[in-house]
């Protein structure tokens, strides 16, 4: 009966998704009242869809295999947390996990969007009820969570083993709330452009949402980095996928999103530009939905699914980009201007930045569908690699880096670019005497590492060098000086925090792939082996039960210089249910690097072990839990709360 009550909930969300829709767009002129009924609605779509989920969820956890959802990606056997994610380890649950946080987006603005005009709120919560009504109407009709299965199978037939981990019930969560956050974004552009309301207050209405969906995207791109950097057994932190693409295309036009922003509500300048990357931002988000569900593509992250639902999907992308991007086109040419600027100044740096980074984005995007596109309209297979991608990327984000610390120090309007640059000095010397030694400490010869560190260093002390300026240190007294320090707005903090984070991302990246060192070997226990004044001994080799799978053990004691011994355990796992097996790596941590040992398949009575020394990978990490923190600072600044500012009581200028 609980299944019942989740399909009938469903149902109910769509229909009222549907009327909000039409109520929306329709009378979004008639006040308070179609906005007070459309926060209702959407407050009333997130408690259905919620309901939905709760019960697959109840379906999973006691193993209700006459859902079949349940009985294709579940087994009684399944720890409690694996049971959970594996809702939304499959398709039509991960839609549903997709349409409950859409609602929820569109339940958080009814909620903190009360401040905004009404006229402007109508339409918003009418766009994000379109949302919801294409992507629920998309699960009922094509992908229903909620069919059952007559007579019911005794037991499931286990979700797919390389999806049993913490990682997946973090990552898919994650990184859907980055990617369905900027439908808050593209709700306003729509709304912007129907109404004429597209100034400096627009700017700042928005700024939270992009800031917020940026942020859990660039966590989930992290978790699923992660992920995949310890449980496929590669080795590798990143691949250049074409789903792992998909993610990373939406945060590259989310970050270009998040400074012409700032511009457009410091000098009410870049206006149509910064409509066209709000759709441009959920539109990428809209395609790597279509890429993972279509079955175009094969892949770890993808899901299996009939061509008719990437017909559908890509159905509804082109009724809601097409729409909105010709409503872009009637629109647009009515924008004024704005606020005039020297190219030398604070607006001047943050559209470098957006060049560079739609250019990047634009390699990004060709190398990831030009393969497809020429599959299917000549019939020709070729394969864009990670060559392409580090080359391309690589050349295109070099300038970006080098003009990144100047831009925060550079006035609005007019600047003094030899001023700026000497405030750089000593954080541009530091930076050149860091990568020169660390580059002679590693033996790099010819290589362009050095020129990878100097720039993580500069990028990192730069933003370093943004609040020693701003807090006079060593000019001031140092109690002045940290007074000063804490005063600053928060905003401040986050773009010195967020900056900062980059750079350390880019350190860790320079590092792990010049001095990696690798070893593939084979062993049998009481042999040992050695890699980067490391001594791998292994000890022994045993077969140990799991709840759901039988495993293959090896115990290797690894000895370090300072003779300091830590054990390690790798294992290969077979599931009972499916049959397959997956490896366990095992990794442990050296300061900021790691040794990563994995045991392979036995060969002639022998264990093959491969085993990396990774020197800084973690920096890639933290640089990125920095980027994620600086937007949760940005948040809390009182000024770029989520929500929106107070409405005056003269309205802005609408477009004319």
């Amino acid at each position: 009966m609980t299944i019942e009550l989740g399909h009938f909930a469903l149902i109910l969300a769509f229909a009222i998704a549907s009327v909000s829709t039409l109520g929306g767009y329709l009378f979004w002129r008639r006040g308070e009242r179609v906005a007070l009924f459309l926060q209702q609605g959407a407050v009333l779509q997130f408690v259905l869809v919620a309901a939905a989920f709760a019960a697959l969820i109840q379906a999973f956890v006691v193993s209700d295999f006459s859902l079949a959802l349940a009985a294709n990606n579940s087994h009684s056997l399944k720890p409690l947390v694996f049971k959970i994610s594996g809702v939304w380890g499959n398709h039509e649950g991960s839609m549903v996990l997709w349409v409950l946080i859409l609602v929820a987006f569109g339940a958080m603005v009814a909620a903190f969007g009360k401040n905004l005009p009404q006229s402007l709120l109508s339409l918003v919560l009418a766009t994000q009820s379109l949302l919801t009504a294409a992507f629920s109407g998309f699960t009922l009709f094509t992908s229903n969570p909620f069919e059952r299965v007559s007579p019911a199978p005794l037991e499931g037939a286990d979700l797919n083993p390389v999806l049993q981990d913490i990682g997946l019930a973090i990552h898919p969560p994650l990184l859907y709330t980055g990617y369905v956050g900027f439908s808050v974004c593209f709700s306003f552009a729509v709304a912007a452009l129907v109404s004429g309301r597209i100034d400096a207050a627009w700017a700042r209405w928005v700024r939270p949402w992009t800031t917020l969906a940026w942020l859990f995207l660039t966590l989930g791109i992290a978790m699923g980095s992660y992920w995949a950097y310890y449980e496929l057994g590669w080795g590798g932190w990143w691949f250049w996928d074409p789903v792992e693409n998909a993610s990373f295309m939406p945060w590259l036009a989310g970050t270009a999103l998040l400074h012409s922003a700032i511009v457009m509500e410091k000098r009410n300048a870049l206006k149509i530009w910064t409509i066209f990357l709000a759709i441009i931002t959920f539109s990428l988000s809209l395609l790597g939905t279509f890429m993972v569900r279509s079955g175009i593509l094969t892949s770890v992250h993808t899901f299996a699914s009939d061509p008719t639902r990437g017909l559908v999907i890509l159905s509804i992308l082109a009724v809601l980009i097409g729409g909105a991007f010709a409503l872009f086109a009637l629109r647009a040419p009515a924008l004024r201007a704005g606020g005039l600027f020297a190219p030398v100044s604070r607006e001047g740096a943050l559209i470098l930045n957006n060049l560079f980074l739609a250019t990047a984005l634009g390699a990004v995007l060709v190398g990831t569908l030009y393969p497809l596109l020429l599959d299917a309209l000549a019939g020709m297979t070729i394969s864009v690699g990670a060559p392409f991608f580090n080359l391309t990327f690589s050349i295109l984000m070099a300038p970006l880096l080098v003009v990144l610390p100047f831009g925060p120090l550079l006035a609005w309007k007019r600047a003094d670019i030899v001023a700026v640059a000497q405030r750089l000095i000593a954080a541009g010397a530091l930076a050149i005497f860091l990568a020169a030694l660390i580059s002679a400490l590693g033996g790099v010869s010819v290589s362009m590492a050095p020129i990878g560190l100097l720039l993580g260093f500069w990028v990192a002390f730069g933003a370093l060098a943004e609040l020693i300026e701003r807090s006079r240190l060593g000019r001031l007294p140092l109690i002045e000086s940290a007074r000063r320090l804490a005063g600053l707005p928060r905003s401040a903090w986050a773009t010195a925090l967020g900056h900062f984070g980059l750079g350390v991302t880019v350190l860790g990246i320079v590092a792990t792939t010049a001095w990696e060192s690798e070893l593939v070997t084979t062993l049998n226990p009481g042999e040992a082996a050695r890699l980067a004044g490391y001594t791998i001994a292994f000890e022994r080799f045993e077969e140990v039960p799991g709840p759901n799978y039988s495993a293959e053990r090896g115990t290797f004691r690894v000895t370090g210089e300072s003779d300091a011994t830590r054990i390690l355990s790798p294992e290969r796992r077979i599931y009972a249910a499916s049959g397959m097996p997956t490896t366990e790596a095992a990794i442990e941590t050296y300061g900021f690097s790691q040794l990563y040992l994995q045991l392979g398949e036995p060969v002639d009575g022998t264990h093959v072990v491969r085993a990396w020394f990774k020197p800084y990978v973690t920096l890639i990490w933290i640089g990125a839990l920095l980027m994620a923190l600086a937007g949760a600072v940005s948040l809390t600044d009182r000024r770029l709360r989520i929500g929106a500012p107070a409405r005056r009581a003269a309205a802005t200028e609408p477009v004319r």
